[in-house]
């Protein structure tokens, strides 16, 4: 089992930044490939973005290229989302999600990720 906790979450206002970190816990952290997913009021969760286990290879959806960038300190179990520009529309609970390096095969599908944290809301003020 692996346990994760979101952190970091808040209110902020349009244009500002946060950064959300995931603590992971329960086996070896570098044999997962990390995620953030979120999921807004009334919508589907969707793909935010993904790490290898190395952090060497990355992933985003489309819309936050530029604007999101995740990272992992294997050291210390975590990954980060730094989150810049924000807009009313990142409103959501944004979710850390965990899955077998070894397994993956498809960075942004949420069925491939095997452990997920209760997520943190974020909020964006206009």
């Amino acid at each position: 089992q692996v346990q994760l906790v979101e952190s970091g979450g808040g209110l902020v206002q349009a244009g500002g930044s946060l950064r959300l970190s995931c603590s992971a816990s329960g086996r070896t952290f570098s044999d997962y490939a990390m995620a953030w997913f979120r999921q807004a009021p009334g919508q589907e969760r969707e793909f935010v973005a993904a790490i290898s286990w190395s952090g060497y290879r990355t992933y985003y959806a489309d819309s936050q290229k530029g604007r999101f960038t995740i990272s992992r300190d294997n050291a210390k179990n975590t990954v980060y989302l730094e989150m810049n520009d924000l807009k009313p529309e990142h409103t959501a609970v944004y979710y850390c999600a965990a899955a077998l390096e070894s397994k993956m095969l498809d960075y942004g599908l949420g069925s491939a990720y095997a452990y997920w944290g209760p997520g943190t809301q974020v909020t964006v003020s206009s």
